[in-house]
């Protein structure tokens, strides 16, 4: 199992360093003409938001927000599969743009799936409809982990086109890159799909310790490999995503996940791109979660703003977290539910607004666009 490692003899051997972090993390070279290199999003409000700084207005983009809620999203993918769609860089790029002109929120986020870099390694997956993510045969036992692919560098080239390609239409507006976290990829190759429980990747860890920590650290190969190539590409943040990581306990988190997220977020800390790590149902992990090296949580609609950012010791940006519910609630309700988010915001260092999670798909577009403005609006 290997991965490519970034190092310097892979970027332009003329360009300069990247700046230092604030927090004085060590940094790789960014490439000459990346965003936050050349100076088209350095100042944005989405990257002035997560490093604590004064944007010039509140941020706002959308999970989720290239997707089944667009209409020009449907017309685009007619007839193309899940995947192949990702893997088409411009039709990725395409999608990935659509909400930008729509909405006017002040991120992209790259069109993709969680399962792609699986894909991309080899291993037998598809998107079954109405179903997700299905793998050809689990992965529970060591014999399996052990016969798992390397991901080799060359096939993650349709994703950095994809990247490059968007930035290069972006302008000022920054790309958010995107992945599924280690426990979550590595929960679809246990349970061999979609979970409720996911009894069979908890027993795991408890009944074979060794063989979950070799599982968890191949998928965070590959979730940073993955990584690292959307933000070579040209991509201003990334957003590792754990959908899963609410089922467990905070020991069990600490113990079996963590370190294996604490690995992909230390390759991508080293480039000095802000790093947002998000959970589903992880109100009792948001100080783990950003233990493990994240610059920014993102917060679900469970746990109010402020307090999210009590337990975070109000000393970290936070993203989020307008309940979706809201979307179908009218506009009147919609904007006093995000007036109250605004001012919970307002507790931490920075604040990106979004949803608690994605835009469901039977959401009304024009919905979301007046949400954008009205966000936009507020003092």
């Amino acid at each position: 199992m290997s991965e490519r490692s970034t190092t310097d003899t892979d970027l332009d051997p003329n360009a300069d360093p990247a700046p230092a972090p604030a927090d004085g993390r060590s940094v790789l070279a960014l490439p000459a003409d990346h965003p936050l290199r050349d100076g088209r999003t350095s100042g944005s409000p989405l990257v002035a938001a997560f490093t604590g700084g004064a944007p010039t207005r509140r941020p706002v983009w959308f999970m989720r927000q290239a997707g089944r809620s667009l209409p020009e999203y449907r017309a685009a993918r007619a007839g193309v599969g899940m995947l192949e769609s990702c893997l088409r860089p411009e039709l990725a790029a395409e999608i990935t743009l659509q909400p930008v002109r729509r909405h006017d929120v002040d991120a992209a986020v790259l069109f993709s799936d969680i399962v792609v870099p699986l894909k991309l390694a080899g291993v037998d997956v598809d998107i079954v409809a109405g179903v997700g993510p299905v793998m050809g045969s689990p992965v529970r036992t060591a014999a399996d982990v052990a016969a798992l692919p390397e991901l080799d560098p060359a096939a993650l080239a349709p994703v950095a086109a994809a990247a490059a390609l968007t930035v290069a239409e972006l302008g000022g507006v920054p790309l958010v890159g995107f992945a599924g976290a280690p426990f979550t990829l590595a929960s679809y190759l246990v349970e061999g799909g979609p979970s409720r429980e996911h009894l069979h990747t908890r027993a795991l860890m408890h009944a074979d310790p060794d063989t979950w920590h070799r599982l968890a650290a191949w998928t965070a190969q590959v979730t940073g490999a993955f990584l690292q190539a959307q933000v070579q590409a040209g991509a201003s943040a990334v957003q590792l995503f754990d959908s899963w990581a609410g089922a467990l306990s905070l020991p069990d988190y600490e113990r079996f996940v963590r370190p294996h997220s604490a690995a992909v977020l230390a390759a991508i800390g080293r480039t000095g791109v802000p790093r947002v790590h998000f959970g589903v149902n992880t109100g009792e992990l948001l100080v783990a979660m950003r233990d493990a090296g994240a610059d920014v949580i993102g917060v679900d609609h469970r746990v109010p703003l402020d307090v999210a950012s009590a337990r975070l010791g109000h000393r970290t940006p936070v993203q989020g977290n307008i309940d979706p519910a809201l979307l179908f609630a009218g506009d009147t309700a919609l904007h006093e539910h995000t007036r109250d988010v605004l001012r919970r915001g307002r507790s931490a260092p920075g604040h990106v607004v979004n949803l608690g999670h994605g835009v469901p798909p039977e959401t009304d577009p024009e919905v979301l666009t007046r949400l954008v403005a009205f966000v936009h609006d507020q003092p």
